[in-house]
């Protein structure tokens, strides 16, 4: 008995749920107050930040160290600003500036807001290296396809967000970068010899380390020059031979979501966290999907299950509770920074500046002229994004530019109803008056580039922004390349296009 309860307290240490609602539900409450160490937070437990204040002080009231995790990469990634749009741009945009220092402070005062909401895990940067511009899921999330550039940038995040008290947590080992397959639906393969790898993908990792980042998170792929037999989050190859006995991680290793279908299709979800603790993850993500309770019960019954068969040894799973309880401990005593100085009068957030700097304009005309004549017709393609963004986080150019010059109108479209016709009717619309074309990763959505050219062969003097990674630069009389499909990125282009600036 007493070592039937053991394992059942073990295991639910290494549980990290979700559950519905903006305030903990009781199921969540009672098994905190039982020894649940931590939860995940997502966008449909947040409203404002004084109720993610409310929700989490809640949580403590339960169990005064627990562990509060959220995905809150900035940019594209949102989950704290995912109603309104995200006021800081996301890391590609950074990788872009490349200023190391902007790079921490922004972070820093990520860090800050996260401290003040009482969420104390972070699930980022993300530190792929994205060699491969087709890449359907990191993308913007990168810092960029450079492994130094990434491996700096990965510091000085991780140094910015750990100085507000927030433990942060590289992603998504060993590296999604190289891959053309989301792991939310099936499992990517990396391609990259053992050699490849060191030279690239782990590069960033080991910058990570050193930094001293608190948690790495694992990527479910299938890594073929390391284990061929199974995923990454699965492989104690990967997890124990690599990352902890090779790059000599001491922290926590973190599954990403465990209902992905890349570990859950082949495995169940208890399955694969049981696989997952005995390849050596230390807390299983999960709720993504699957945000009840008896879905936290079968992953903790799955884990006890297979150390009773034999399947998990029982000093791993102690291993990984001990960890966990560590970084518990380490969150719940961080010095933590105060709020933030209030701002003066026309000052620039850092989001904003930021933003501003991330922007790259060309001109290929010599008619070509900014600011905007008039209010112009805006027309905005709008490609199905992957699931580790909110469909409906506010993206564009069209609401901050109307704002600036009020009448201006806009025209979205996404790959079902951006026919010719539509795209006719753009052009009438846009008769008389200054078009300007927004895109979103153009170059890996066919329809998209039709649409444009569509336009283009009859307005050669559009203006295109490009808000996702800029494949091409020679469209349109002026083309705009944001590096981020943030809403403060949409606003820093309205203030180019506007002439406030």
């Amino acid at each position: 008995m007493k070592r039937g309860q053991e394992l059942l307290r073990l295991a639910d240490t290494v549980v990290l749920p979700g559950f519905e609602g903006k305030s903990p539900p009781d199921w969540i409450r009672r098994r905190l107050s039982d020894g649940l160490t931590g939860v995940v937070l997502f966008s449909r437990n947040i409203a404002t930040p004084s109720q993610v204040a409310d929700l989490t002080a809640a949580l403590r009231a339960e169990n005064p160290q627990v562990l509060v995790g959220i995905d809150e990469e900035s940019g594209e990634v949102t989950r704290l600003e995912a109603a309104a749009g995200s006021t800081r741009p996301g890391s590609f945009a950074l990788g872009v500036v490349d200023d190391v220092t902007l790079t921490e402070e922004l972070a820093a005062d990520l860090g800050r807001d996260l401290a003040l909401a009482g969420v104390n895990l972070n699930f980022a940067p993300s530190a792929d290296v994205n060699s491969n511009p087709d890449n359907p899921v990191i993308g913007l999330r990168s810092f960029g396809a450079d492994p130094d550039l990434v491996s700096r940038h990965t510091a000085a995040w991780i140094r910015g967000l750990q100085s507000a008290g927030v433990a942060a947590c590289a992603k998504h080992f060993p590296g999604h970068g190289d891959t053309s397959v989301d792991s939310h639906h099936s499992v990517p393969l990396v391609p990259a010899s053992p050699e490849e790898l060191r030279e690239v993908a782990l590069r960033p990792f080991r910058a990570a380390i050193a930094e001293g980042v608190h948690t790495v998170m694992t990527g479910h792929l299938l890594v073929s020059a390391l284990d061929p037999g199974v995923p990454a989050t699965l492989s104690g190859k990967v997890l124990h031979d690599l990352l902890r006995a090779e790059l000599g991680f001491e922290g926590v290793i973190i599954t990403d979501g465990i209902e992905m279908t890349a570990v859950s299709g082949p495995y169940g979800i208890g399955g694969a966290s049981a696989l997952a603790i005995a390849g050596g993850a230390d807390a299983i993500c999960v709720g993504g999907q699957n945000a009840d309770e008896q879905t936290a019960i079968d992953v903790r019954d799955a884990i006890v299950d297979a150390v009773i068969e034999g399947r998990l040894p029982e000093e791993r799973l102690a291993d990984a509770a001990r960890r966990v309880c560590e970084l518990a401990l380490w969150a719940a005593s961080a010095p933590r920074r105060g709020e933030a100085a209030p701002s003066r009068p026309g000052e620039v957030s850092i989001g904003l500046e930021a933003a501003r700097r991330a922007l790259r304009i060309t001109r290929r005309s010599a008619s070509a002229s900014l600011p905007l004549a008039a209010p112009p017709h805006v027309l905005e393609l709008a490609p199905e994004m992957n699931l580790a963004i909110e469909k409906d986080t506010p993206w564009g150019v069209g609401e901050p530019l109307g704002k600036l010059l009020p009448g201006t109108t806009v025209t979205r479209l996404d790959a079902s109803n951006a026919t010719g016709s539509a795209i006719e009717g753009v052009l009438a619309a846009a008769t008389d008056r200054p078009l300007v074309a927004v895109v979103r990763d153009a170059h890996r959505h066919p329809w998209q580039m039709d649409a444009l050219q569509h336009l283009l062969a009859a307005r050669a003097d559009a203006v295109v922004v490009e808000m996702g990674l800029p494949g091409r630069s020679d469209l349109g009389a002026v083309h705009i390349a944001t590096h981020g499909s943030a809403k403060v990125c949409g606003q820093a282009a309205a203030e180019v296009l506007a002439g406030d600036v």
